[in-house]
């Protein structure tokens, strides 16, 4: 008998900690994945194979609770979309300038396919990469900017990137965020790392010139640089938000700002710095609005001897709060390195704390979609079944907008041939008021006699850009069912209810 309660108060105690674990999701979360195509993963495939392996890939993020994919589009002044500045990357159809053919446009194709899951598509360019170090210079495109304006670029190492320090480049690289933001209906434009180069040893970047030139009163090159980035992304967020103020502009900076033995604000750390060595003063955007959401790409693992996840976390949880703080999470060192605390399990549970108990960190990037689409170290499974297994909304950006839209009108269950079905009407708005449109829905399910509490993650059912939602059969069930309106920006409106009976 003994041995029985022993046993039962274990079994009571793991429930416990598993319904702990779930209430503690939250009703607002950033749940992102970065799909990129510098690692190769479209090379050599037809546009029916890519188009396939990206289903495959969005359905198990779905499934892992993922609401919102980071798509990469532009990798070396190039294209994964129809551009008629830049050419087709190579990455896509193997020759720079060379159209896929069947003909698809990507990111188009990406924006449907995320927003049919209720995922929103967040557009991810690198800023100033022209030519990447593995692209011959022979096999750039006629169209390739390093060959129509060379005079924008410099070289370094094997790479050619466009100057940070001439306005005609930076201009340059606006224009394409314009072109972009301007024809697609696209949730977020996103930068990476890569502002000036990392650095290599014995290599310099052959700008010293033109710093003596035009100092503009800097005394030194570093702060002359930090500078030129800065008015770069300042000028970048303010072309996103003049075409489309809805747009989130995010930025995903390496995983240090500054080490503690360069700056005492600095973090205890010993790796390579953006302020220092990248010229990327990411707190000065993030403390005066430059960007709406950071992302520091934190993929090292707690215990790291050089820049331990902890240590890291927690400085950015206390330093970059004046915006929407996500971290940038590497999948396959979590499921590498066990939990210091214990032995038996991967890191994935002890981050999770982490996150939970920074009041800064509003989500997370999974780098990057195809280790979680392919569950390695059991990751993807662990989010859908556990810590993501919910919906949950994007985090609120009031500095945006701060008026939530209106009610849904005329909700009405519907049988149909393919069972019942939930329909409403989005909220009039007036096209002058791009604050009042609702482009999404919740919808939440309560049972009969439950308290109705949108606070309830348990309650919320889905996520969707459509106006009508698939409900399940159960026989002899009463529920009672509530939409609410989200606006572009994810502010959510009063709840319409309609009571559902079986």
């Amino acid at each position: 008998m003994r041995r029985e309660k022993i046993f039962g108060l274990l079994i009571l105690a793991m429930m416990l900690m598993f319904q702990t674990s779930l209430m503690a999701q939250n009703k607002r979360e950033f749940r992102g994945a970065w799909i990129q195509c510098v690692n190769g993963q479209y090379l050599g495939k037809s546009t029916q194979q890519i188009q396939a392996m990206l289903t495959r890939q969005l359905d198990e993020l779905q499934k892992d609770g993922v609401n919102a994919i980071i798509f990469q589009v532009r990798a070396e002044c190039d294209a994964l979309y129809a551009s008629e500045y830049e050419p087709w990357s190579r990455y896509l159809t193997g020759v720079q300038g060379k159209a896929p053919s069947p003909y698809w446009d990507p990111l188009q194709w990406m924006i449907e396919q995320c927003h049919k899951r209720g995922m929103e598509l967040h557009a991810w360019i690198n800023p100033f990469r022209a030519k990447h170090s593995s692209t011959p210079y022979a096999n750039l495109s006629p169209k390739s900017v390093v060959k129509q304006q060379p005079e924008l670029c410099f070289k370094y190492d094997n790479l050619v990137l466009l100057n940070p320090a001439l306005r005609e480049a930076t201009e340059y690289t606006c224009r394409i965020a314009a072109d972009i933001v301007g024809r697609y209906d696209i949730d977020g434009f996103h930068i990476d790392d890569y502002f000036y180069p990392y650095p290599v040893a014995g290599k310099q970047i052959p700008d010293q010139a033109l710093y003596r030139q035009h100092p503009r009163g800097f005394r030194n090159i570093g702060d002359w640089r930090r500078d030129n980035v800065s008015r770069f992304v300042q000028e970048l967020g303010e072309t996103i938000h003049t075409i489309k103020p809805w747009v989130k502009f995010g930025v995903s900076p390496f995983g240090i700002y500054r080490n503690k033995r360069t700056d005492p604000n600095g973090s205890e750390t010993y790796g390579l710095q953006n302020y220092d060595d990248l010229y990327a003063d990411v707190l000065l955007w993030v403390n005066n609005g430059f960007v709406d959401y950071t992302v520091p790409q934190l993929y090292w693992e707690i215990g790291n001897k050089a820049a331990d996840y902890k240590t890291l976390i927690t400085w950015w949880n206390k330093h970059a709060g004046n915006r929407p703080l996500y971290i940038g999470e590497d999948i396959e060192r979590t499921a590498k390195h066990a939990d210091p605390g214990n032995p038996r399990s991967h890191q994935l549970p002890a981050k999770h704390r982490l996150h939970q108990q920074m009041s800064n960190v509003q989500g997370t990037v999974l780098w990057y979609a195809k280790t979680a689409a392919d569950n390695v170290g059991n990751i993807g499974h662990t989010l859908r079944n556990n810590y993501w297994k919910y919906p949950a909304l994007p985090p609120l950006m009031p500095f945006l907008d701060d008026k939530n839209p209106k009610k849904v009108k005329g909700i009405k269950l519907h049988w149909t041939e393919f069972g019942p079905l939930l329909v409403w009407k989005a909220p009039r708005w007036k096209k002058k008021k791009w604050g009042d449109e609702a482009n999404r829905f919740a919808v939440y399910r309560f049972r009969k006699g439950e308290k109705i509490d949108l606070r309830n993650v348990k309650a919320l059912q889905k996520i969707t850009y459509d106006p009508f939602y698939k409900v399940k059969y159960e026989k002899g069930k009463q529920y009672v069912y509530v939409v609410t309106a989200l606006d572009r920006v994810g502010n959510e409106s009063k709840g319409k209810k309609v009571k559902v009976s079986f």
